[in-house]
C-alpha cells in the first residue's frame, strides 16, 4: 500500500514541473517581443533589403533571359513535292529457260558485264549431242538434193521428185538451227551491259523455268515514275528540269529530267504518271531506293521567320514581338497567318513586318508583357540554297 501511495506522488510531482516550465517559456518568448531572435527574422521578412521582388535586384520574378532575331525577307521557291521510287535504266531477272543443272557460273556478285556475256552455262550435253545428228542428216539431204537436181537437169528425174528432195534438204538445215537454239538455251547471257546482284547459284544446282538466277541492272541512270495532280499538269512538260533528295544522302540534291508524260490520267486518282531520268555516274542510287522528287513552279519574295519562333496552337500560330517600355524590353504576343515551310523557316503571310525583332526560341518559358532580357541577338544571315516548299501548319 505504502508503495502505491509513493509511485502516485511521484507522478503528481513530475507534472507540477512539466507545468512550471511551460509557463516559463511563455513568460520569456513576451518579454523578448520584436527585438529577440523571432522578432528579427520576421522584421526580416517584412523589411525590403533583399526580398525577392523585381524591384530587388533580379530574383526569381525578375526579366527572363531570352535569344532574339529579326523577321527577314526570303526567297522562297514554290514547288510540287512528289515521291518516286527509283528503277534501273534497264533492268532484269534472268531465269533459265528449261531444268537442267547448272555446269559454269562465269560471274561474280557486283560484277560489271557487257552486252551479251556468259553468265551461267548450263549442262548442254544432249544438245550438244542433238546438233550432231541434225547436222549428220542434213549433210545426207543436201547429197540427195544435188544428186537429184543434177538428174532432173540431164531429164532423168521428174521436177516431183527433186521437190521432195529439196523439202527434206530444207528440212533437215531446220533441224540443225533448232538443235542449235536449244544448245544456246542453256548459256544464260547478258541482254544489255550492267552490274549483276548478288546471287547462290552454283555448279551442280539444278534450276527450273522461270526461277530467279541473278538480277541485272543498268545503273549508268536511274528512271524514276511519279504521279502528278492533274491541276499541275500546265506546270509540267517533257525535258523539264527537276531536283530530287534521297534520305540516304542528307543535304545532297540530285539534278535530273521529266523524260517522258503518260498518255492518260488516272481516273481515279486524277493525276498523271511522269517519268524522269538522273544521271548517276558515281553508282550511288540503287534500285529501289524512294527519291523526294521537287518539280519548281517559280519563286517570290516573302517575310519569313525561324521555325522555332512560332508557336502553334491549334489553328492558330502567333510570335513573340520584343516592345520598348522605357529602358526595359518587354515581349508582346502577336498572332500570326504563316503559309509554307522551307530550309527551317516558316512563310508569314500577316502579322509581322521585316526587320522585327522576335524571340528566337523557348517560347514555353515566356509569358505575353513579360520583361526580357536580350542574351543573344541573331542577325539574319544569307539565305540557304532554295528548296521545295511544304504546306507549313
Amino acid at each position: 500500500m505504502l508503495r502505491r501511495h509513493f509511485f502516485l506522488v511521484g507522478a503528481i510531482v513530475i507534472l507540477g514541473l512539466m507545468v512550471l516550465a511551460g509557463g516559463w517559456k511563455l513568460t520569456l518568448g513576451k518579454k523578448e517581443g520584436p527585438g529577440g531572435p523571432g522578432g528579427g527574422a520576421m522584421a526580416a521578412q517584412k523589411g525590403g533589403g533583399g526580398g525577392g521582388r523585381p524591384g530587388g535586384g533580379g530574383g526569381m520574378g525578375g526579366p527572363s533571359p531570352v535569344n532574339v532575331v529579326g523577321a527577314q525577307a526570303k526567297t522562297f521557291v514554290d514547288a510540287i513535292d512528289v515521291i518516286g521510287v527509283a528503277k534501273g535504266r534497264q533492268s532484269v531477272t534472268l531465269t533459265a529457260a528449261a531444268t537442267q543443272l547448272v555446269e559454269k557460273v562465269r560471274f561474280s556478285d557486283g560484277q560489271s558485264v557487257p552486252k551479251g556475256a556468259v553468265l551461267v552455262e548450263l549442262k548442254a550435253t544432249e544438245q550438244s549431242a542433238g546438233i550432231a545428228q541434225a547436222q549428220a542428216r542434213l549433210v545426207q539431204a543436201q547429197r540427195d538434193y544435188d544428186r537429184w537436181k543434177q538428174l532432173a537437169t540431164q531429164g532423168y528425174a521428174s521436177k516431183t521428185a527433186l521437190d521432195q528432195r529439196e523439202a527434206t534438204y530444207l528440212a533437215a538445215k531446220a533441224d540443225v538451227d533448232a538443235a542449235r537454239a536449244r544448245e544456246g538455251d542453256r548459256m544464260i547471257r547478258a541482254p544489255f551491259a550492267g552490274v549483276v546482284g548478288l546471287s547462290d547459284i552454283a555448279p551442280g544446282a539444278l534450276v527450273n523455268p522461270g526461277a530467279a538466277i541473278v538480277t541485272l541492272d543498268d545503273v549508268s541512270s536511274v528512271r524514276v515514275d511519279f504521279e502528278v495532280p492533274d491541276r499541275y499538269l500546265a506546270s509540267i512538260r517533257e525535258g523539264q528540269p527537276i531536283t530530287a533528295r534521297v534520305d540516304a544522302y542528307p543535304g545532297e540534291t540530285i539534278q535530273g529530267r521529266i523524260q517522258k508524260l503518260d498518255t492518260r490520267i488516272d481516273e481515279r486518282t486524277r493525276a498523271i504518271t511522269a517519268r524522269a531520268e538522273f544521271p548517276n555516274p558515281s553508282g550511288k542510287l540503287k534500285p529501289g531506293m524512294m527519291l523526294r522528287v521537287s518539280i519548281a513552279q517559280g519563286q517570290r519574295q516573302v517575310v519569313a521567320a525561324p521555325e522555332s519562333a512560332v508557336s502553334v496552337q491549334g489553328d492558330a500560330a502567333f510570335v513573340y514581338v520584343l516592345t520598348k517600355r522605357g529602358e526595359q524590353s518587354m515581349t508582346e504576343q502577336r498572332p500570326v497567318i504563316t503559309g509554307v515551310r522551307q530550309d527551317g523557316f516558316v512563310e508569314i503571310r500577316d502579322g509581322l513586318r521585316a526587320g522585327e525583332q522576335i524571340v528566337a526560341d523557348g517560347l514555353n518559358k515566356i509569358q505575353p508583357g513579360q520583361p526580357v532580357r536580350i542574351l543573344v541577338a541573331q542577325k539574319p544571315g544569307a539565305q540557304p540554297e532554295a528548296r521545295a516548299a511544304r504546306p507549313g501548319a
